[in-house]
């Protein structure tokens, strides 16, 4: 039996020992817990469920390539692989549709390709922006996001480049 079988079970049975420890009811404590976790979804869930809608419009419209093929020159001009660009402007909104069309950029490039390689620092060292946003700034009823996107697509943006920077730095 290997660590990771047991480690579930081991963080478990730690908690329940520190309740009773502290002589706190565990049940009730989990229960509340519960209560506000779902009291979040409820919350959350609209903003979620228009982003997921909006992404899929965009994708079945055709728009992701249209504007994909419009940055396309721009990208080549600072070294940035044209497989990519997909990924550049899905990253910031879908984690799943990431790493759907990651597995494809890998699948038609290969794993060690530079496209392959600069979409693999992108999909480790990026954040689904708008989903981020979306969640927390609803979780803590935040209304007026100020700076936060701007700011937080600049840091993408800076990332995606550097990401290419960095992969034909260091390997190649």
């Amino acid at each position: 039996m290997r660590f990771t079988d047991i480690i579930i079970p081991l963080i478990f049975a730690a908690v329940l020992l520190y309740g009773c420890v502290k002589k706190s009811d565990v049940f009730s404590d989990f229960v509340s817990g519960v209560k506000d976790g779902l009291k979040t979804v409820y919350e959350i869930f609209p903003s979620l469920f228009c982003l997921v809608v909006a992404i899929s419009v965009f994708r079945a419209s055709g728009g992701m390539e249209l504007i994909g093929g419009l940055l396309a020159p721009v990208l080549n001009a600072v070294g940035f692989p044209p497989e990519c660009s997909s990924l550049l402007l899905l990253r910031p909104f879908s984690g799943s549709g990431s790493i759907a069309l990651f597995e494809q950029i890998l699948s038609e490039n290969g794993a060690d390709s530079f496209a392959g390689r600069v979409a693999s620092v992108i999909l480790g060292s990026s954040e689904t922006t708008f989903y981020t946003i979306s969640v927390y700034f609803a979780a803590t009823k935040v209304k007026k996001t100020r700076y936060a996107l701007p700011a937080a697509l600049c840091g993408d943006f800076v990332g995606f480049i550097a990401s290419a920077v960095v992969v034909r730095l260091i390997l190649g």
